[in-house]
């Protein structure tokens, strides 16, 4: 019996692959930046997040998430995890934070 997990492509059909360059929104550079600051502050020793860390949170996402999700968007996702992880954010200040920002993005 096989098992295969939702980023597990090999051997099925997926038409061709779009290499075409294109603009990246001013999120998607936030989260670009953010990423490469993860990889370079230290935590005893070892970068904040190690591309294996992110590798394994995004493969975890879930099926529906990992096909819903745009690349960006699992990447914040997987840094997110892996920052409450660590213990660098709790969830109440990342509660606090997603608030600020949904309040002002409402206009309030």
């Amino acid at each position: 019996m096989s098992f295969k997990l939702p980023h597990d492509l090999g051997g099925e059909p997926a038409g061709p692959v779009d290499t075409s360059e294109h603009a990246n929104a001013f999120w998607e550079q936030r989260v670009d930046a953010i990423r490469e600051l993860t990889r370079k502050i230290e935590l005893n020793g070892e970068p904040l997040i190690r591309v294996d860390e992110m590798r394994r949170e995004i493969e975890g996402l879930g099926a529906k998430a990992y096909e819903e999700l745009g690349y960006y968007e699992k990447w914040v996702r997987a840094m997110t995890s892996l920052l409450l992880e660590k213990g660098v954010i709790s969830t109440e200040e990342l509660g606090k934070k997603l608030a600020e920002v949904e309040a002002r993005e409402a206009g309030t």
